[in-house]
């Protein structure tokens, strides 16, 4: 199985539990949830896939409480492919003598609107935490991790997961997203839960991040949204 790809995690230590997504993209693992980014990279070592995690906060809101108890964590991780992912399990440096695991499952990533241009002055390939807010009134939006790479966009939180595609120029970018769901949602977002969500947008950038302004289709209804883009890392 080639290990570059999409996948939704389930992850837990002793009796704590939590989801996200995550990018394996040429040696690194990039993605995150609502409110941590996780950072890091693996390597192949015989049958074995080893790997070195920090999670990292990039969302203020206190309601979001960190799953080992600390905004800053480092996770180590052996693990083996089977049919569908990947099953690590490993030590995280806060839960000193806990088991941590995580089940990697592979999303379809293959329903993507065609790659798009990057010129000079477009936006930095990397992993970005993105900040969604619906407009005129509606209380509703997301929060999450985007992956872009060369007109490319890979992304998601414990729910959802984003699929598409972006050109990039002269500090300004636009492009298209689906957004769709990994875990049933509609009890935590009853804006976007259930629905697979169609996102045109344009907006500006630069070398530490991006805004936008965007239209999305949830079903029958139609919401204007603007979001906020800061880069974690470089990809």
């Amino acid at each position: 199985m080639l290990l570059d790809g999409l996948y939704k995690v389930e992850y837990g230590v002793n009796d704590a539990f939590g989801r996200s997504i995550m990018c394996m993209h040429d040696g690194k693992l990039l993605g995150g949830n609502s409110a941590f980014a996780h950072l890091g990279s693996y390597y192949r070592e015989g049958d074995e896939v080893v790997g070195e995690i920090i999670t990292e906060r990039h969302n203020e809101d206190p309601n979001y409480k960190p799953l080992m108890g600390t905004d800053v964590a480092a996770i180590s991780v052996r693990g083996r492919e089977g049919p569908t992912g990947i099953r690590f399990e490993g030590s995280a440096a806060p839960r000193p003598g806990a088991l941590f695991w995580a089940n990697l499952t592979r999303l379809d990533d293959e329903a993507l609107p065609p790659v798009g241009e990057i010129g000079h002055g477009g936006i930095v390939n990397g992993l970005y935490s993105i900040h969604i807010r619906a407009l005129d009134g509606i209380k509703g939006g997301l929060s999450g991790v985007m992956l872009l790479i060369d007109g490319r966009i890979l992304g998601g939180d414990a729910f959802f997961y984003y699929l598409g595609a972006y050109s990039s120029a002269d500090g300004r970018w636009k492009g298209e997203i689906l957004n769709q769901e990994h875990t049933p949602a509609r009890g935590e977002n009853p804006v976007f839960g259930g629905h697979e969500v169609g996102i045109g947008f344009s907006g500006t950038c630069h070398e530490a991040g991006a805004e936008l302004e965007a239209i999305a289709l949830a079903g029958k209804r139609s919401l204007r949204l603007t979001a906020t883009l800061k880069l974690m890392r470089r990809a």
